[in-house]
């Protein structure tokens, strides 16, 4: 099966799972009526317990999904390409982007909003900002290593899904800088439930939208690695040099038998 083939079902396990991770949280916090059922921030599906605990719980392993999908991307990129300075300067770049994309989705999976607000905003920031720019790294990466590596059609896709993310980032700063300017209250921030006649309302509902907009951008991102990640394979290698704890010298009897333990998949 296609999905099978090398660590392709990496990318595809960090888009189900964090889907899922919405999903569910999305579902619970709709039905005990923590928040409103049109478009609510990503995170306030996790404010209030239960949903809470498993938005937590599911974000943190969808956190570790991308960081491992990050670091196979830059291993794969770095393989392909040993001897071009830019790729390889772009290349490293784009994983510590992806780290600290990555660290901010543990932030906000572990700071509600309605604890440490500061923290779950610089969560957020660094989720999108740093994961918007990791994009941007890519692509570009993309157009360098384009059509010996892989062809146009993937360079083309990545950067419509970039420019697709570049407005919802750019929508999302413009209203949320307006709506938390404090032209509205001070309450807002932690306000879960929004009528039409609330001030406001407009800039919130174009807010959460672009906050959706761009996760599902996101998605599609990683999807795009699927046929990259079909090629690669993941070697284990088992070296024994001893028959107990306690040897200090190898034994060469062991050692042979070593290349029958050396597995490949």
């Amino acid at each position: 099966m296609w999905f099978q083939q090398g660590l392709s079902f990496l990318p595809i396990a960090l888009v189900i799972w964090t889907a899922a991770a919405f999903t569910f949280s999305y579902i619970t916090a709709v039905t005990l009526h923590h928040v409103d059922p049109a478009l609510p921030y990503i995170s306030d599906t996790g404010t209030v317990a239960p949903e809470k605990c498993l938005f937590g719980a599911m974000l943190n392993i969808a956190a570790f999904l991308c960081l491992a999908t990050i670091y196979v991307r830059y291993k794969q990129v770095h393989a392909l390409n040993p001897e071009e300075n830019l790729i390889i300067k772009l290349n490293k770049a784009g994983l510590v982007l992806g780290i600290l994309s990555c660290l901010g989705a543990s932030l906000v999976a572990n700071f509600q909003k309605t604890a440490l607000f500061v923290v779950h905003v610089s969560g957020g920031v660094l989720t999108f900002g740093m994961g918007t720019l990791y994009m941007l790294v890519q692509t570009i990466l993309s157009y360098l290593m384009q059509p010996k590596i892989h062809g146009k059609q993937i360079f083309w896709i990545r950067l419509l899904l970039l420019i697709w993310c570049g407005v919802s980032v750019f929508s999302m700063l413009i209203c949320s800088s307006m709506l938390y300017s404090g032209d509205f209250g001070t309450d807002i921030v932690q306000k879960l439930h929004w009528n039409p006649e609330d001030k406001g309302y407009v800039l919130h509902m174009v807010t959460t939208a672009a906050e959706w907009s761009m996760s599902f951008s996101f998605f599609g991102f990683f999807l795009t690695y699927i046929r990259d990640f079909q090629k690669i394979t993941l070697r284990v290698e088992a070296n024994l040099h001893g028959l107990t704890l306690y040897d200090t010298a190898p034994c060469p009897v062991i050692n042979e038998r070593t290349q029958l333990l050396s597995r490949e998949f």
